[in-house]
């Protein structure tokens, strides 16, 4: 983007980035600016069943139906990504990119649920304070890739990583196929 933003694309986690939080991670960016950054890891499925946390919102969860991961800070809290239908403007809803936005759950939930197609909740998320995500991409450990309209609910999040890769092509697509250890290559 011109302004150096990535809010509302992808970052990918190069085969360098051994961070255990970030390891071969994807994360959606919600916002960047002058102020930092912060986005949700979309391949880290939990255990936690949705309905066990908020039962009124397991029917519009995306599949698979659990909490993710949505990076290492403030995992107390819950971020909900959803889907609008289109032409409608749910309660608390924050638009993001295409149909995608984020959902104030507060909100949402004293309003109508037919107003959201799908939706996906992350415990935590990943934050960058002023200019540090900038420097982190200058020495390449995220490669930006632009999001396709299933990613931030993809249904299968193990292999997203390797997924977003492949279809950049050149030389990005063959970051897909590398081992998780280079030292057994």
């Amino acid at each position: 983007m011109d302004d150096g933003s990535t809010a509302g694309r992808l970052l990918v986690a190069s085969p360098d980035l051994t961070d255990p939080n970030f390891e071969r991670s994807v994360i959606y960016v919600i916002d960047h600016d002058e102020a930092g950054a912060i986005g949700v890891v979309l391949n880290r499925p939990a255990d936690t069943e949705v309905d066990e946390v908020l039962p009124a919102l397991a029917p519009t969860t995306a599949v698979p139906r659990v909490m993710f991961l949505g990076g290492p800070v403030s995992t107390q809290g819950i971020i909900c990504l959803a889907r609008a239908r289109p032409g409608r403007q749910p309660n608390g809803f924050h638009h993001i990119s295409g149909t995608l936005g984020r959902l104030d759950l507060e909100e949402h939930l004293e309003g109508a649920q037919s107003e959201v197609d799908e939706l996906r909740l992350f415990a935590g998320y990943a934050g960058w304070g002023p200019g540090q995500l900038d420097g982190e991409l200058i020495i390449d450990s995220w490669f930006i890739c632009e999001v396709h309209p299933d990613d931030p609910l993809d249904r299968d999040p193990d292999t997203l990583w390797q997924r977003v890769l492949r279809r950049q092509g050149g030389r990005l697509a063959r970051f897909a196929h590398a081992p998780v250890d280079a030292d057994l290559n």
